[in-house]
């Protein structure tokens, strides 16, 4: 469920060249709405200039209005350095109203080139948001966005802040104050520091990532409703920023009483994708009113932008740590054939004593037939063949392998991997039809398109066609197949160009000289998810009742395993997802999955529905072959109620 969305007016602020102070950019926007009036104030960061001895962007604080929270004018600088405690620069700004004045947070530099020892907080008190009537250090050790509570709580000033911000891992915190007085007291911080680790609101997951508060709390009838900003694998390179959301305790604000566990915000569109910092969305402001909540953020440190949604929905999808783990126990999760590894390596047959794996499957006449990936000592991949009568034990497998490399694009070329890997075949009439990966251990891996008669197949004369390469050159292809029908009179070919899956229709299947497959993606990997790194067709699309079920692989960029998960596409415009399930139904558990030529790995290419059941054969670490199922009509029913 989408719970979010953006403007189509954003950024609803932009940097400004005609003014030097907020040339660069205009971001980390923080909002109060008072007497039907939005006030807004924001990072503003200058064009490069010559300041106290140095040659610098300047971040200042400045202050816009708007009579509607979109649209914002009359730009004007509110807060520049003045001290020596600030002197390098004024950052991201909070702004919370008690009583009858305004109280800005924000973000202290006093030592240039930064660093952590002059990253600290300060705040800036305001009646008439035109002049400042006073300025104070508060932290006196490193610290950023700090915001005011718009309440007293249990009769006491409250603030939020990120603690060791620059000496990780930082921590989003809670103070409590006896009197407004206390906030910039040199000696209150020094003991609360003492004594950090009691006032530590636990939201970080992991040590590897980073969090920062963002917004100042929202106070609602169901707690206090605190927007944050979760950074994954903040030390490397694959780092993903995230808006994220938590529920605290109206009178305990240290007790976190619920969450949403994905990100609602993610760097999506180009205004958060480039710019100063790319990749960057990060939340300062929000503003909750009658039935609506808006979330305003700074966009990839250059604009500032907003999203909104209905607060109902927001406020119900907070989940308690209850709610949550039940949730948890109904996702759709694969279960294993009790008999697994269902097929192993046949040491003393060469083209299978080291491998077996990615089975096709195809039900027909009773059986499922499977059509799959082995390797010998050679390093050679070929097709083997086996079936079972009950989809679950094999009672049929031959020892000679059905199918070769014999085209000069699949034959090896120098020693290591080579051959037909990871086939996939449908039936349309009275032919079966197989997409695999030809590769040569020397040009990139392409899609390769063959073709046998179904009674061919079944009577085992598995004289297949002359194979064609269908996908373009030095380009690395593959997880493709052909959807087993016609859609609005042509065929459609599923097929990936890394990392994504893609879809292309052509009007025939005899692919003349120079015509590859190209088309459209279809669906992206989720940097915030399992499915980070890149995603691969699984099984052969299955025609229900409700749309084409489409299971998939896909690789996480955190710990490089490969899970299974579900789709649910357009029964008339495949290109159509209708739901998408967010977690994994299928992941690397038992120790046949954990060993082998690639640990951490379960991969399809294969699956049918048997009665009620959704059949499907996987290779496990890519070294054997394993089954799980699962109802098919619980998985649709999960689907249609997923987000695409």
């Amino acid at each position: 469920m989408t719970i979010l969305l953006r403007s189509h007016d954003n950024p609803i602020l932009r940097p400004d060249p005609d003014y030097a102070w907020e040339a660069q950019g205009t971001f980390n926007p923080s909002v109060i709405k008072h007497n039907n009036t939005y006030h807004m104030v924001y990072r503003a960061l200058s064009s490069p200039r010559n300041y106290a001895g140095v040659y610098m962007n300047l971040s200042t604080i400045g202050y816009a209005v708007s009579e509607d929270g979109i649209h914002f004018s009359d730009n004007r600088q509110l807060i520049e350095p003045e001290y020596d405690w600030e002197k390098f620069g004024c950052e991201d700004p909070r702004i919370t109203k008690i009583d009858d004045s305004y109280f800005i947070c924000y973000t202290a530099l006093s030592t240039y080139p930064f660093t952590p020892e002059g990253i600290k907080v300060g705040i800036a008190m305001t009646k008439d948001l035109k002049s400042i009537d006073e300025k104070h250090p508060v932290t006196p050790f490193n610290a950023k966005a700090m915001s005011l509570f718009p309440n007293k709580i249990d009769g006491k000033y409250a603030a939020i802040l990120t603690v060791n911000t620059d000496y990780p891992p930082a921590k989003i915190a809670l103070a409590l104050f006896e009197k407004i007085e206390d906030i910039w007291s040199l000696d209150y911080w020094k003991k609360w520091y003492e004594s950090l680790e009691k006032h530590v609101i636990p939201l970080q997951r992991s040590n590897d990532d980073h969090i920062e508060a963002g917004a100042p709390p929202i106070k609602t009838q169901d707690g206090w409703i605190l927007f944050y900003c979760y950074i994954r694998n903040y030390s490397t390179r694959y780092r993903v920023f995230g808006v994220e959301v938590v529920r605290l305790d109206l009178n305990n604000p240290y007790k976190v009483t619920g969450k949403i566990t994905d990100p609602l915000l993610l760097p999506e569109k180009g205004y958060e994708l480039y710019g100063n910092v790319a990749n960057v969305v990060f939340p300062s402001g929000a503003v909750a009113e009658g039935s609506r909540v808006l979330l305003y953020y700074g966009a990839s440190d250059t604009t500032s932008c907003v999203a909104w949604g209905k607060l109902e929905d927001l406020l119900g999808n907070i989940l308690s740590e209850e709610e949550y783990q039940e949730r948890q126990r109904n996702q759709i999760r694969l279960t294993r054939f009790e008999n697994n590894p269902i097929l192993e390596p046949i040491h003393d047959n060469k083209w299978e004593s080291k491998f077996v794996f990615n089975p096709a499957a195809i039900y027909e006449k009773g059986k499922v037939h499977l059509v799959y990936r082995a390797m010998g000592d050679d390093d050679t991949s070929t097709f083997g063949y086996a079936s079972t009568g009950d989809g679950v034990h094999i009672d049929g497998r031959l020892h000679v392998p059905i199918y070769l490399p014999r085209e000069d694009f699949e034959m090896k070329l120098k020693p290591g991997n080579s051959g037909c890997e990871d086939p996939r075949i449908v039936r349309i009439d009275d032919r079966l039809y197989m997409c695999y990966t030809a590769y040569d251990n020397k040009n990139p891996p392409r899609v390769a398109f063959t073709h046998i008669a179904l009674s061919d197949f079944l009577n085992k004369q598995f004289k297949f066609e002359k194979p064609i390469l269908i996908s373009p050159p030095d380009i690395d292809d593959k997880d493709a197949c052909l959807l087993p029908e016609k859609v609005q009179r042509k065929y459609l070919f599923f097929h990936r160009f890394d990392p994504y899956i893609w879809v292309d229709y052509v009007e025939n299947l005899t692919f003349s000289k120079h015509k590859w497959l190209k088309g459209k993606i279809l669906m992206k990997p989720r940097i915030d998810k399992w499915d980070s790194a890149k995603i691969g067709l699984g099984a052969p699309p299955i025609k229900t009742g409700h749309g084409w079920l489409l299971i998939y692989h896909g690789l996480s960029r955190d710990d490089k395993k490969y899970r299974l998960g579900a789709a649910l596409l357009d029964l008339y415009n495949p290109e159509n997802i209708i739901g998408r399930l967010p977690y994994p139904i299928l992941e690397p558990e038992t120790n046949y999955e954990h060993t082998g030529s690639r640990p951490g790995t379960v991969f399809t290419c294969g699956a049918v529905i048997l009665g009620m059941q959704l059949m499907v054969y996987y290779g496990a670490s890519d070294q054997v072959i394993a089954g799980a199922s699962f109802y098919v009509e619980k998985i649709l029913r999960e689907l249609k109620k997923a987000a695409p």
